[in-house]
């Protein structure tokens, strides 16, 4: 295809994608040098933690058409997901309250932007005949945020997001690899942060280490969703509320005042997620569990550690008869990992409510 028919086809994809949702659509090469070595780094300091996932396809992740073969340029996007009439650090400061990570609101944006991107393929395919391709959505070992960096969609902050200066971090991020030689877009090489420091200073666990660097190890979202096992302690008063991810590194930062309200349904939240107490979570058995995370990336947790992260955040809830008697109701729970952290947070409430009482006496 000559040179003048693929910008022409370039321009057309990105008109296409915005027609299909997505606010950004950017074209890259495969050439993902410098990262890999950064990735390696990171992995040999163990920041992945439990993530194994991440070391498992060797440079599948770093070169493209490895994983996918043939490819010579990826097509990334990125879609705004924060829904209208939902707050975020006013949630943070109601700590009877759950936080749950304001993507995960509403349902599963795996398949709604899958669904894109398929689509976006066949208008592509109807302009050009078939072609080589592959869609993904955080589904694979892809470096979406190096792909979208270079793809000229945004810069890497000091908390290692991608930041758009006009629409902030609160965005998802999907691929259209293809075997198409498209002209590629300048990558984003100016770093608006400069001697900010807002991510790091707000971490609740000092999870950014370095700057660009993180400690997935330390990092609540990690916590949270990652990790199999018991919440070490060192940690989970500095959860405070939140049982499903953690948002403060990018509500603080100075470009999140630019986010963009999505106008997608399916991010709207669901079942009050955005503003249910801790107790009417927590009271929740399996099979409502199952039924209100239908759909929605909280299922991908597990109940158990659904019940291990709301018992820590009753146990950093202001003392109360309530709270006492929600945890007591799970003392017993058939998990060991539950029962650990139930324990724990009856703990902290018993300690809550000796000091309640100390204070009030004459």
């Amino acid at each position: 295809m000559p040179h003048d028919e693929l910008a022409r086809l370039a321009d057309l994809v990105k008109t296409w994608g915005r027609e299909l949702g997505f606010q950004q659509v950017g074209i890259t090469d495969v050439q993902l040098d410098a990262h890999e070595q950064h990735l390696a780094t990171w992995l040999d300091k163990g920041y992945h933690g439990e993530m194994g996932f991440m070391a498992k396809h060797g440079t599948k992740r770093t070169r493209p058409a490895e994983l996918e073969p043939g490819t010579q340029r990826v097509i990334s996007v990125r879609m705004d997901y924060l829904p209208p009439e939902v707050e975020t650090t006013k949630v943070l400061g109601q700590p009877g309250n759950a936080y749950v990570s304001r993507y995960a609101l509403g349902r599963d944006y795996h398949k709604l932007m899958r669904k894109r991107l398929a689509q976006l393929a066949r208008q592509i395919e109807q302009e050009v005949g078939t072609f080589g391709y592959r869609a993904f959505v955080d589904s694979a070992p892809v470096m979406e945020r190096a792909l979208a960096q270079k793809a000229g969609l945004g810069w890497f902050g000091k908390n290692a997001m991608l930041l758009n200066p006009k629409a902030g971090s609160l965005f998802f991020l999907g691929e259209l690899y293809t075997d198409l030689p498209l002209p590629v877009d300048p990558p984003f090489e100016q770093e608006h942060c400069g001697s900010c420091s807002a991510c790091r200073t707000a971490c609740p666990t000092g999870a950014i280490v370095d700057d660009k660097v993180i400690d997935s190890r330390k990092c609540i979202s990690y916590l949270t969703i990652e990790l199999q096992g018991a919440i070490p302690v060192e940690f989970r008063r500095a959860m405070g509320n939140r049982v499903y991810g953690c948002d403060d590194c990018q509500l603080v930062c100075p470009f999140t005042r630019f986010t963009r309200i999505s106008r997608e349904q399916d991010f709207a939240p669901r079942h009050d997620l955005d503003r249910a107490s801790l107790i009417s979570l927590f009271a929740w058995g399996e099979e409502e569990f199952l039924d209100k995370t239908a759909g929605s990336p909280i299922r991908r947790i597990g109940y158990e550690r659904w019940l291990r992260n709301l018992a820590v955040g009753l146990g950093n809830a202001p003392w109360s008869e309530a709270v006492e008697a929600a945890l007591w109701a799970r003392r017993a729970y058939p998990s060991p990992l539950v029962r650990e952290h139930v324990a724990w947070a009856l703990d902290e409430q018993r300690h809550k409510r000796g000091a309640r009482i100390a204070t009030a006496a004459p």
